[in-house]
């Protein structure tokens, strides 16, 4: 472990910092959004389920535009600070919120921003380091990320715990007082980024326009992203998971609680799970993840009280530690350097893509639409379960 962190390029380290602080900031307001819609301005599970699928499309098809541009241009960085600084200068206008149009608008900027930063740093992080080291680098940068967000899911409970008079629903004095808090670390993040990365050479500049089209990539690739989108489907925003957790009886205070096992068990798993995948494949590793991700949805499907949402949640880490650095060592593998910047951006744009019909459809199941609705709140997780389960068979079956 010694020497693998020693062989690690320090643009590895100034990424990882720049998530651990941006995480900070995002995770202390992120989870309370869902419950400041819900709670304070009593918006319907459809409507909560159109701004997370919104927000994350807009994001996606920026991500597709940013990665073939870092392509054309060479350039990484950048265009990674510049990401930043918009989801940073976004953030602030939460706290005039009033409607679910203003989540929405700011929602939608902040998600610009991580669609012009997401793939040209994913291209960044894969050309600091090389194939046998790869599936450690991301798994230690989104241990960072994840270290960021338990820290920031703790500063969001603690001002809870010093501000809220009904422990049950969130108020909007508490809400404001953490968008706020949350503005510091994500200034500092950016100026971490812009004074300790560096560009790398070898990507070289490309010729013509912007290449935004599979053609030309490894079919291994373009399956992949087909089954990534299919279980993508049945992934909802995790908004959905936090309100079935208040349905279930946990308080807004005990639901930060439940957030940060969550984040303790992905950051202490992350960086291990990252190693395994350079030694025993990413596809394994991806496969255990889903296979994790389609028993966990089936409990919150089944789960009657807020503790085993809880408990559930816990493990749900498993899945994002085993899936999410690994799958973005995956796509290196596939493709060359010169590409790397336009594979990142479809392969997450596919993902946000996906996640506004997938959040849309969760919300109507949700709310008891068609043939799901005798289910209730369990439609979406039973939903999400038995796609995760198809998927992680086409991944085993299809893809070798």
């Amino acid at each position: 472990m010694k020497n693998r962190l020693r062989k690690l390029h320090p643009n590895i380290w100034v990424v990882t910092a720049t998530s651990f602080l941006t995480d900070i900031s995002s995770e202390m307001i992120v989870y309370l959004i869902p419950l400041f819609l819900s709670n304070v301005l009593g918006v319907r599970m459809a409507f909560i389920g159109l701004i997370d699928g919104v927000a994350e499309t807009t994001a996606s098809l920026v991500k597709i535009y940013s990665g073939a541009l870092s392509d054309k241009i060479g350039k990484r960085k950048w265009l990674t600070v510049l990401g930043y600084a918009i989801s940073t200068v976004a953030k602030p206008f939460l706290y005039f919120a009033n409607t679910w149009g203003w989540v929405l608008g700011v929602r939608f900027s902040d998600r610009v921003g991580k669609g012009i930063r997401t793939a040209p740093r994913d291209a960044l992080v894969a050309a600091s380091t090389d194939e046998t080291n790869r599936g450690f680098a991301f798994g230690l940068h989104r241990a960072g990320d994840t270290a960021g967000a338990f820290l920031g899911i703790a500063i969001a409970a603690l001002i809870i715990w010093l501000t809220q008079t009904n422990e049950a629903l969130l108020s909007v004095n508490t809400f404001r007082i953490a968008v706020l808090a949350s503005v510091v670390p994500a200034v500092l993040a950016v100026i971490v980024l812009a004074v300790g990365a560096t560009d790398l050479g070898g990507t070289g500049k490309g010729s013509g326009g912007m290449r935004l089209s599979l053609k030309g990539m490894d079919a291994r690739f373009k399956s992949f992203l087909f089954i990534v989108i299919l279980f993508t489907l049945g992934n909802s925003s995790d908004s959905f998971i936090i309100l079935r957790a208040q349905e279930r009886g946990l308080s807004v205070l005990q639901t930060m609680f439940m957030l940060m096992t969550f984040t303790a068990i992905y950051t202490i798993l992350s960086s291990p799970l990252g190693a395994l995948s350079d030694k025993v494949g990413r596809r394994k590793l991806i496969i255990g993840g889903w296979f994790a991700y389609g028993l966990v949805y089936l409990g919150f499907a089944l789960a009657q009280t807020g503790w085993q949402i809880w408990a559930l949640f816990g493990l749900y880490g498993i899945y994002y530690a085993a899936t999410e650095g690994v799958a973005k060592a995956l796509v290196a593998d596939l493709v060359p350097e010169s590409q790397r910047g336009t594979a990142y951006g479809l392969f997450n744009a596919a993902i946000g893509i996906t996640a506004l019909p997938a959040s849309l459809l969760a919300g109507l199941l949700w709310q008891g639409a068609g043939p799901w609705a005798g289910f209730g709140p369990s439609a979406p997780f039973l939903f999400g379960a038995a796609l995760s389960l198809f998927a992680s068979l086409l991944l085993w079956r299809w893809m070798k």
